[in-house]
């Protein structure tokens, strides 16, 4: 391949590393807030947080959670043919569309919460509380994904970036300190788990009204570049608002179900575990402890690296729908090969070290919580990391070549796996929350399995096996072993594991990192597109690995 077309091939990985490491700081910032939050409203009151935002999700979801990926999409394509008053016009009507669903959706929760808590969420006590303080959250991130949608489409993530970390910082600021403020001025109340649950969805309230007002400042500065774009373009658009609205609704409706899909298998997870448990016996305050554990202690550690998925997911598409707009299959099979490659070569590690070093890390993070269900629940499930990493990507390859119907299907199949293997694990086994755990595996391993059988036949793509996946499986077994065996060691000596995790931790990334090198799981050009990718270039050179 000539330089510039490995330059124009990996460009969107440039632009994907940016969303990633966005992603790797929001996730772990929201890592660090939700360990004193968790602590500070309990078990029971992250139960509560955790019903009430798969409610929050899925309603957000329907009303336009898909626009960023969809918006991007479509204004990516008319920008491709430079028509530039069409990509803008799609962006002015879609702005409407999200201002009407995301105000739909907000006032139905708003003013459903009692009813919602009522009909199905009788157990979590004061769920409609958390619930009216994330209802206008749902608007103001309608009109936000919009604003995403436009920049990414122009192929710049730096706006989406920039307004996830700030989002994400004034989030955790808010979120610590209205749940114990809340906590503390209700003490004396028989919601007071729901009260400390409110302090968090209120951090993301205001988190995403900071957001918006980024983007939208961002906006105002390249209102005057979009003026001359569409004053350059000669060509009238073609699209009447009609067209507009059913081009919107083509491409929203698909990914938006597919999300949905996703979303609903949290849902029934946690409806089922309450009808099941109720069956046998189970207290609610029981119920809500262990889904506070499964949301807090699994569920926020294993999302830290399926969000690098999902940026880059995020980045592809524009990219993609460019390529194959001009009908370059072979941009697009790069493209396709290089972004599942960069994803798995962080999802191994990841999925390795938390099963490795488990124990000693919820325990260092959630000493509030029953960590050692925590850590066994992480030690069973980290996997699903793998999975989600490919089903994510391969959902976006689809998208962008308009086999949008595809990944909404394939989520509903697997969903309905889903449901049998984790009903029948919950009434004939004793497994608990454990059942919860391996239905979170096998849901993201049947979505991957049937979408790469998709990408493979409409794309004739043949993803390469030794450096995408053998390599970096080897290279995670080898860092794990010899990370378990560092803590270990350090902590017998010292009996500290805030002490021992940290060295062990270092070791698996040094250990990882050369062990890619020397068994030529990536290339020099291949390493420039990860986040500090020169640098870590320099170091390779001076330790003699490339």
């Amino acid at each position: 391949m000539e330089a510039s077309e490995k330059t124009k091939t990996t460009n969107f990985l440039k632009q994907g590393s940016v969303l990633a490491a966005a992603s790797i700081l929001v996730r772990m910032i929201g890592l660090i807030y939700r360990i004193p939050m968790a602590n500070i409203i309990g078990d029971e009151g992250n139960g509560v947080y955790s019903a009430a935002f798969e409610i929050y999700n899925i309603l957000l979801i329907i009303s336009s959670y898909g626009m960023p990926m969809a918006v991007s999409k479509m204004v990516s394509a008319k920008c491709a043919q430079r028509r530039y008053r069409d990509a803008y016009h799609i962006f002015n009507c879609s702005m409407v569309f999200s201002i009407i669903s995301g105000g739909a959706a907000a006032l139905f929760v708003f003013f459903g919460a009692d009813m919602l808590e009522r009909q199905f969420f009788s157990k979590y006590r004061g769920i409609a509380i958390p619930l009216r303080i994330l209802a206008p959250t749902i608007f103001v991130v309608a009109v936000m994904g919009v604003l995403r949608g436009l920049f990414q489409g122009r192929k710049t993530m730096m706006p989406t970036a920039v307004s996830q970390i700030l989002e994400q910082v004034v989030n955790a600021v808010v979120s610590v300190a209205a749940a114990y403020i809340l906590m503390h001025q209700h003490s004396a109340s028989a919601k007071i788990s729901a009260w400390g649950a409110a302090g968090g969805t209120m951090g993301t309230l205001f988190g995403a009204l900071s957001a918006f007002l980024i983007l939208f400042f961002v906006y105002l500065l390249y209102r005057p570049i979009m003026a001359k774009q569409k004053r350059r373009d000669c060509l009238s658009t073609d699209l009447s608002l009609g067209m507009t609205y059913r081009l919107i609704l083509c491409t929203v409706i698909p990914i938006i179900l597919s999300q949905t899909v996703y979303q609903l298998s949290g849902i029934v997870d946690v409806t089922l575990f309450n009808a099941v448990m109720d069956s046998k016996g189970q207290s609610g305050r029981s119920v809500s402890s262990l889904l506070g554990v499964y949301s807090t202690n699994y569920r926020i550690l294993v999302s830290v690296p399926i969000a690098i998925s999902t940026a880059i997911a995020s980045s592809m598409v524009p990219g993609l729908v460019s390529s194959y707009m001009k009908d370059d299959r072979k941009e697009v099979k790069n493209k396709v090969s290089l972004a599942v490659k960069f994803n798995m070569l962080i999802a191994f590690p990841s999925a390795m070290g938390l099963a490795v070093l488990a124990a000693p890390i919820v325990r260092m993070l959630f000493h509030g919580t029953n960590y050692e269900v925590g850590a066994a629940m992480l030690m069973t499930g980290s996997s699903c990391i793998i999975f989600y990493a490919l089903s994510t990507v391969t959902s976006g390859v689809l998208q962008s070549i308009d086999r949008m119907n595809l990944p909404a299907i394939h989520s509903l199949v697997s969903l309905v796996i889903h449901i049998g293997i984790v009903y029948a694990l919950l009434k004939y086994t004793n497994l608990g929350a454990y059942a919860l755990v391996i239905g979170n595996v096998t849901y993201p391993l049947l979505v991957c399995y049937l979408n790469g059988k998709s990408v493979s036949r409409y794309l004739g793509f043949k993803q390469e096996i030794t450096k995408t996946f053998c390599i970096p499986l080897l290279a995670s077994f080898v860092m794990g072993v010899a990370a378990f065996l560092v803590y270990q060691g350090i902590f017998l000596l010292t009996r500290s594991i805030y002490i021992a995790v940290f060295p062990a931790i270092a070791v698996a990334v040094i250990i990882y990192f050369v062990l890619v090198l020397k068994m030529g799981g990536l290339s020099r050009l291949e390493l420039y597109e990860f986040p500090m990718g020169r640098r870590m270039s320099i170091l390779a050179d001076k330790m003699h690995l490339l």
